[in-house]
């Protein structure tokens, strides 16, 4: 089946490096789940525009598709504009143990100063959540939660110990 819902991604001039980017991460996770991973298409914008929103973007992206771990994503090229991502929106990452939340935190975190309770953003301005699958069981103890809250990159151990 088709997937209904599509989330898409305005870059200023970089989705094509930013589509690799991610998929390259995703395709060297520690587990199998998300070796389904590709870009899919890219239309580039056609040249021969000197004026308007158009001009200098010949050869840039005008729609991309790439899948991370089967999930389909499209973006594009809009050129700059009045607004960027922030973390009213972010990509949540459901990782099976700490070895993947170590290595989707090492390769998508590029702002250490957005870094709190699993969030990070990457070098593009996206943001992430890195979560462990069973983050949603562990934080119905309120110590966890607490632990939690201190940390910047989720530490499974911790939040296990925090009873």
């Amino acid at each position: 089946m088709q997937q209904k819902v599509i989330t898409h991604l305005w870059f200023d001039k970089e989705a094509e490096a930013a589509m690799n980017f991610y998929v390259e991460v995703f395709k060297g996770a520690p587990s199998q789940s998300f070796n389904a991973s590709e870009v899919v298409r890219v239309t580039p914008y056609p040249g021969g525009f000197t004026e308007g929103p158009m001009a200098g973007m010949a050869g840039k992206v005008l729609n991309g598709e790439f899948k991370l771990g089967g999930v389909t994503f499209y973006c594009l090229d809009g050129g700059k504009q009045e607004f960027n991502f922030n973390e009213a929106v972010s990509l949540y990452v459901g990782c099976q143990d700490q070895a993947e939340i170590d290595y989707f935190y090492e390769k998508l975190s590029a702002v250490p100063e957005a870094e709190i309770c699993g969030w990070c953003k990457d070098k593009y301005g996206l943001s992430w959540q890195i979560i462990p699958n069973d983050m949603e069981k562990m934080m119905t103890n309120k110590k966890a939660m607490e632990a939690m809250l201190k940390m910047k990159k989720i530490i499974i151990a911790d939040l296990q110990a925090a009873k």
